[in-house]
């Protein structure tokens, strides 16, 4: 494959990826809504006479088409987002959900925690870590921010690891601990893939990666 055609794919890419990060929690944020006020509405249109069902389908699909449009507009918007135009629709976006509420705690909710799964830049979850916690015998995942220092590592004899358990689903929300690094377990798991399961409670869980002995 020559240079020009992975310097396309590594753009259409990187705005396919941007695209995803601006609109999942505003696309999220509304699904959620919706099936809020449907819920509501079909428990009262239950209660009224001659309720009426607005939901139509098409009479011919096409398979496959709607998840084509999707990664069109989806890279569409992302790479316009970096322009003057895109900053101002998402501005635009984010004070009407932030105003209306309800909506703007689960529109921040969710932009925090898509932002922790794409962000691939950020270096503050360095290594995962298993720690027993709250007690012996239980056991979650951590992650290391770094090694503690100051008068928390000076009142203490061992070395001590700063430890920040995330809370699910949330993984921007949790628990800062200061731990002696012999009661850590190191995980080979990608910090990535770490937040998954945490996001899903476990339904997302990495496969291991087997050494094949020679």
């Amino acid at each position: 494959m020559s240079e020009v055609k992975l310097g396309i794919f590594a753009r259409f890419r990187r705005y396919f990826l941007a695209g995803i990060l601006v609109t999942s929690p505003i696309l999220i944020t509304v699904y959620v809504t919706w099936l809020i006020i449907t819920f509501i509405d079909v428990q009262v249109a239950g209660l009224l006479p001659n309720s009426l069902d607005f939901t139509k389908q098409l009479p011919h699909q096409i398979p496959g088409l709607g998840l084509i449009i999707s990664i069109i507009v989806i890279t569409f918007i992302g790479a316009i987002t970096p322009g003057f135009i895109g900053r101002t629709l998402l501005k635009v976006g984010e004070r009407v959900l932030d105003n209306t509420p309800v909506v703007r705690s689960i529109y921040g909710a969710i932009k925090q925690i898509m932002e922790t799964v794409m962000s691939t830049n950020s270096e503050s979850f360095r290594e995962v870590v298993l720690v027993e916690y709250p007690r012996k015998g239980i056991w979650v995942i951590g992650f290391v921010t770094g090694e503690t220092k100051g008068e928390v590592q000076s009142l203490n004899k061992e070395t001590l690891i700063n430890v920040f358990i995330p809370t699910t689903p949330n993984p921007t929300s949790g628990f800062l601990l200061f731990l002696p690094k012999k009661d850590l377990i190191y995980m080979k798991m990608k910090v990535e893939d770490a937040v998954k399961m945490v996001i899903s409670g476990g339904i997302v869980t990495p496969e291991v990666k087997r050494i094949k002995k020679s």
